[in-house]
């Protein structure tokens, strides 16, 4: 949670880190400082005495990406402060000197000594950001055994993809640096293949389509992802949709944005739902949410995304209604072809029995 906000004297310093709830893949750690006189260094060299874990060229790529702020304005790496100045950084989080081991459940879907394949719950990250070093899929992992790859660094063995915090679904880790490789290496060739589920906000005119638009980090929000042109940042993006059922509005359901203040702004999104079965040919982080958004047909229960949650009785929905099922792949070792399938989450699978669903297939 985000700490007082009280700015203190430039010998010392206020860490404000980011809440949880605000961003699911963003390590953000946010400094201010007051300068008490005239300096004689840059403030680039400033930040750098007083963040000590992060270098110099470090703290300039900040100052190059505008996430350091003199007064309220972005700021040149060769700025002196001055007196009274309010500095404000964005920064990365101190890393830690060890992961700690924590009986986290791992749904194993599939093991053999190259790798693992897990069901990931909701509500748990993948792995540290933002300052949260417990509770995370990766503390799980470490407690689980001590044989992953170490490719990504020792804060992410084996991991070799991630999924949303709230997102649940099939997740492939890696236990040796050259399964590691094998598999990474599909994943950047697009020859693995990725399908999901998800519940929607609104029924699409087509049965299928192709969804081709380039993503970027949002303008405003940074936590969040749009819709962006290619010359202003914007990364190509596919997904291919399929609807495989279609449901009406019940009248004793009740659909509420979330609690922070923006959401209330956003139009209530259609009272009619979807389950589309979703296959993308890119992989930007929140693509499937941005693309659905984009056309009008947000998930239920993802308030990022104009979302809303769903409540009928006592049943409450307020994650988004999406879930990785099945991963198809090569195997590092024998390089036979391999299908795996995590089955539904019992809160979906709840989910699409309110809206009417008396059998579910995808």
């Amino acid at each position: 949670m985000s700490q007082d906000n009280t700015i203190l004297p430039d010998d010392e310093s206020e860490v404000l880190e980011t809440p949880e709830s605000s961003a699911e893949e963003s390590d953000i750690v946010q400094y201010r400082f007051r300068v008490s006189k005239n300096l004689t260094r840059r403030v680039d060299q400033y930040l750098t005495d007083r963040v000590s874990y992060l270098s110099r060229a470090g703290v300039q790529r900040l100052i190059d990406g505008d996430l350091v702020k003199v007064n309220g304005k972005p700021t040149k790496a060769s700025y002196h402060p001055r007196t009274g100045d309010i500095v404000e950084m964005v920064a990365p989080p101190k890393p830690v000197s060890e992961l700690i081991p924590e009986p986290i459940p791992l749904d194993v879907v599939y093991e053999d000594e190259h790798f693992m394949a897990i069901n990931k719950q909701a509500g748990i990250m993948v792995h540290p950001a933002r300052g949260k070093w417990t509770g995370t899929l990766v503390n799980g992992l470490v407690y689980y055994g001590q044989k992953w790859s170490t490719v990504n660094g020792n804060w992410r063995p084996g991991i070799l993809h991630r999924l949303d915090r709230n997102t649940t679904g099939i997740m492939l880790i890696a236990k040796s640096d050259e399964a590691h490789w094998r598999m990474a290496r599909q994943f950047e060739n697009r020859t693995i293949q990725k399908t999901y589920v998800a519940v929607t906000h609104g029924i699409p005119p087509l049965h299928s389509d192709v969804i081709d638009m380039p993503i970027g980090r949002d303008r405003y929000i940074r936590e969040k992802q749009a819709v962006r042109k290619i010359e202003n940042g914007g990364r190509p993006a596919v997904t291919i949709y399929e609807v495989l059922q279609t449901f009406e509005h019940l009248e004793d359901a009740v659909l509420s944005p979330g609690d922070h203040a923006k959401d209330q702004k956003n139009p209530p999104p259609p009272k009619k739902y979807a389950f589309l079965k979703l296959t993308p040919k890119t992989g930007r982080t929140h693509q499937l949410r941005v693309h659905l958004t984009t056309l009008g047909f947000p998930m239920v229960g993802d308030t990022m995304y104009n979302g809303h949650i769903f409540t009928r009785g006592e049943f409450k929905f307020e994650r988004q209604a999406l879930h990785a099922a099945e991963i198809t792949f090569t195997h590092p070792a024998t390089l036979e072809k391999m299908t795996l399938k995590a089955p539904l989450p019992p809160d979906i699978t709840a989910l699409l029995h309110h809206l009417g669903a008396t059998t579910i297939n995808y």
